[in-house]
């Protein structure tokens, strides 16, 4: 799991799949956090994709490095409602406590569980995790 965080966290961007009814959907996101043992991101309850994870919680995302090496992370996306948890989160991120805060009823971070992760690239035989 410390392999991919850092993967994702050299990226910066990644794209985070849901779905939608049966329309799959793909953003960006940048938030990476490990707590407690596993792998978070964070969104807005307010937003869709929060929607889309609470009727579905299967997602997947996907990153790009300059290295032209690329990781897959699948799983289900759980919610955590623990104040620790979203402040650990903010805390790793200062610059979203201008739209978020550990107290709104807004701020939500979820971590991955049965995740299978796998980093791959053109000129080398992929890895793969279990976390």
């Amino acid at each position: 799991m410390n392999e991919v965080y850092e993967f994702l966290k050299s990226c910066g961007t990644y794209y985070l799949a849901t779905v939608d009814g049966d329309q799959p959907r793909v953003r960006p996101f940048g938030t990476v956090n490990i707590f407690e043992g596993k792998l978070y991101i964070q969104t807005g309850k307010k937003k869709d994709v929060s929607k889309q994870l609470h009727a579905n919680p299967k997602a997947e995302i996907c990153a790009f490095s300059a290295d032209g090496r690329w990781v897959r992370v699948a799983g289900k996306l759980i919610p955590d409602d623990r104040r620790e948890a979203k402040k650990a989160m903010l805390d790793a991120y200062p610059n979203l406590r201008g739209m978020y805060s550990e107290d709104d009823d807004n701020t939500e971070v979820l971590y991955f569980e049965g995740a299978k992760a796998t980093i791959s690239s053109f000129t080398a035989a992929p890895v793969s995790y279990e976390f």
